[in-house]
């Protein structure tokens, strides 16, 4: 068992990783695919304009996106900050270590923290990966104390992001 030790973020679109997990909802076809791009792209994009840049008719359009929300393929629509709001305060990325089932307790208390933004169950060194978002250095540090302190958490591992080089969220 490792010492436990503290050291130093739009159309919200689910594509199944496998056949058996995909079951009826998945995209059927190329006209399905390009509509949820075009949605990922600007999910405002109106009915007639999706026709437009599709090929097809609006009412084909409407009947698509809603048969993919009845299915769960759009499992929402969302708001994408600019990067001028979102560069506020520090984000970071925290990889956790936790005892043998306490995976289910320690999500519960990360999900009660506004300021997580996601949290991945991982294969690797860590079991999950948080993304943290905080207003200041001062907030965060208090976040990870928090963090470090959850009942069942070995160790939690903190990357500090500096500069997004890619965001296609």
């Amino acid at each position: 068992m490792r010492d436990p030790k503290h050291s130093g973020i739009q159309t919200d679109v689910r594509f199944p990783a496998s056949a058996s997990e995909r079951g009826p909802a998945a995209p059927r076809d190329p006209l399905d695919r390009n509509l949820l791009a075009l949605l990922q792209e600007n999910a405002r994009t109106s009915a007639a304009d999706l026709a437009r840049a599709t090929g097809v008719a609006r009412t084909t359009v409407i009947a698509r996106v809603a048969r993919m929300e009845r299915e769960g393929i759009i499992a929402g629509y969302t708001v994408r900050m600019g990067h001028d709001v979102a560069d506020l305060g520090l984000q970071a990325f925290i990889g956790i270590t936790v005892q043998p089932k306490a995976g289910r307790d320690v999500v519960r208390q990360l999900a009660r923290m506004p300021e997580v933004r996601q949290l991945c169950a991982v294969s690797g060194e860590f079991d999950y990966v948080v993304l943290l978002r905080a207003e200041s250095a001062l907030r965060m540090n208090t976040l990870l104390d928090e963090m470090g302190n959850f009942e069942g958490v070995v160790k939690t591992t903190t990357s500090v992001a500096l500069e997004w080089k890619i965001d296609r969220t």
